[in-house]
């Protein structure tokens, strides 16, 4: 059975609030807006994420949130995990490889620009920048989390709010 990934760049994110940490920084009203179009966008794809991995950031957090709602109406397939906030390609990657196998498919929230370079880390053509709220759903031909690569990639699909407007 394949394997679904997909990579998801938080929402828009609030810099009005100078004192603000980075970690707690919120998502402005426009990315509340993209992400539930997003969401939207996303459900109507087969073979929904069973689990969610987010960033603990505040705008990560909440982007996975909104997604849950419009994806499932339910929170408990949302997993905080701290190694994705500001990770590399790399380290978002490690996480998914240790992913239970029995799992299908699998969402992550998470930061440029480690999204987006692990969305190229598959792709045959490079993504400039996940915008965003945007995502990057991969599928890959094989049974084993720990397989997943441009060899196994059966097929791509990149999505952002304003894609609609090009």
């Amino acid at each position: 059975m394949d394997k679904t990934l997909v990579l998801i760049r938080h929402g828009k994110s609030d810099w009005s609030l100078d004192d603000l940490p980075d970690y707690d920084r919120p998502l402005k009203s426009r990315g509340y807006q993209d992400a539930y179009k997003m969401a939207e966008r996303l459900r109507t794809y087969s073979n929904p994420p069973q689990i969610i991995y987010t960033s603990p950031a505040n705008r990560a957090l909440y982007t996975s949130i909104i997604f849950s709602r419009v994806l499932f109406n339910e929170f408990n397939r949302i997993e905080i995990k701290k190694e994705i906030y500001l990770a590399s390609s790399d380290q978002i990657l490690n996480v998914i490889q240790k992913c239970d196998n029995r799992v299908q498919s699998i969402a992550i929230f998470s930061h440029n620009p480690g999204i987006t370079d692990l969305s190229n880390h598959f792709l045959q053509w490079n993504i400039d920048n996940i915008p965003t709220s945007g995502f990057v759903r991969l599928v890959f031909n094989t049974e084993n989390w720990k397989e997943i690569d441009k060899r196994t990639l059966k097929s791509r699909d990149f999505d952002f709010p304003k894609k609609d407007l090009n």
